[in-house]
């Protein structure tokens, strides 16, 4: 497996991308990485990080970078030799099977939506992630962000692509499948999504639970969360901000809470470092955007070593679970 990875991508690039891309190395044998970037400066932080062994590394040279206030689509016709451009443009030619940036959400999402094709019968591709629960388990949120004003009948591919993307990465064979509303009755929402509610109520081929509240889509109760991606990326939002709340105020309370806020610490370490692995969107990679025939994977732009390590092995797992395929199969139903 070969997997592209933009290294001016994000807003600690260069340095925690390679960081984390070593790390990630480190953990399986069975895939290697091409690096996209400045030749000489990846070199360089290489040498910094004292690799040696550069067997699983290549390189693939680019002299330009997107930034995140440039237009997407005239930044992704303009610059062509971006980290972003040359990379998707090693996937779209077969020389690697996944890409993982960190770089411009507007600038990754518009390149390989134009540069990369579509599974048949996708109309849009939709930002995937996976988000913990309640549960320890994990729920799959479609879309988050990719489109921000779609059709009912967009919406419901959605589903079926959540669907498909649940079954093959989580396994669960007949996942169930919720649609994020102000309300559980069937009449809430507006005329698009009281639509949306009633299409996917006909179809056979989803385990349709009904409409769920924002309050319920990390309990655990549900598999596919589906929406549209302007509703989906305030959610996305709305829980990553609550996460990172809910980790300073425990933080502070242990540190001004004085002798027996520290003790109680002490005894529950296991606990709170557990929390904090759930709680924080490093360890979960990136959001996957769906429906194309290669993989691409959008980390946060903020994103630090770790977080480069986790969307790789996530792209690497990705490949491992055929999740393209099983999208296809999904969307002939």
């Amino acid at each position: 497996m070969k997997i592209v990875l933009d290294i001016f991508g994000g807003d600690y690039a260069p340095v925690e991308a390679i960081k984390g891309a070593i790390e990630a190395l480190k953990v399986f044998d069975d895939f290697s990485l091409i690096l996209v970037g400045d030749e000489q400066i990846i070199k360089d932080e290489l040498n910094n990080n004292k690799v040696k062994n550069q067997d699983r590394i290549e390189i693939l040279h680019s002299t330009e970078i997107i930034t995140n206030n440039e237009s997407p689509a005239i930044a992704i016709r303009a610059k062509k030799d971006s980290s972003i451009v040359v990379g998707l443009n090693h996937l779209k030619y077969g020389n690697a099977d996944a890409f993982v940036s960190a770089g411009s959400t507007g600038a990754v999402l518009t390149g390989a939506t134009l540069l990369l094709k579509r599974i048949t019968n996708v109309s849009r591709p939709a930002l995937v992630p996976l988000l913990p629960t309640a549960k320890e388990s994990n729920v799959v949120l479609i879309d988050c962000g990719a489109n921000l004003d779609s059709r009912p009948e967009t919406i419901v591919q959605f589903a079926k692509i959540g669907n498909a993307f649940c079954k093959s990465v989580l396994k669960i064979a007949n996942p169930k499948v919720g649609l994020l509303n102000n309300g559980v009755e069937e009449d809430k929402g507006s005329e698009t999504y009281r639509q949306v509610h009633k299409l996917l109520r006909e179809n056979k081929s989803i385990n349709f639970i009904g409409n769920v509240e924002a309050r319920y889509i990390l309990s655990g109760d549900i598999d596919v969360v589906v929406t549209d991606g302007f509703e989906g990326n305030i959610a996305l939002k709305s829980s990553e901000g609550t996460a990172l709340m809910m980790l300073k105020l425990i933080e502070k309370g242990i540190r001004t809470g004085g002798l027996r806020a520290k003790l109680g610490y002490l005894l529950l370490k296991p606990v709170f470092k557990d929390l904090k692995k759930v709680l924080d969107y490093n360890d979960y990679g990136g959001a996957v955007l769906a429906g194309l025939e290669k993989i691409v994977v959008k980390t946060h732009g903020s994103s630090k070593a770790k977080t480069f390590t986790n969307a790789i092995l996530q792209a690497r797992e990705l490949i491992l679970s055929n999740v393209v395929e099983t999208i296809a199969q999904e969307l002939l139903n």
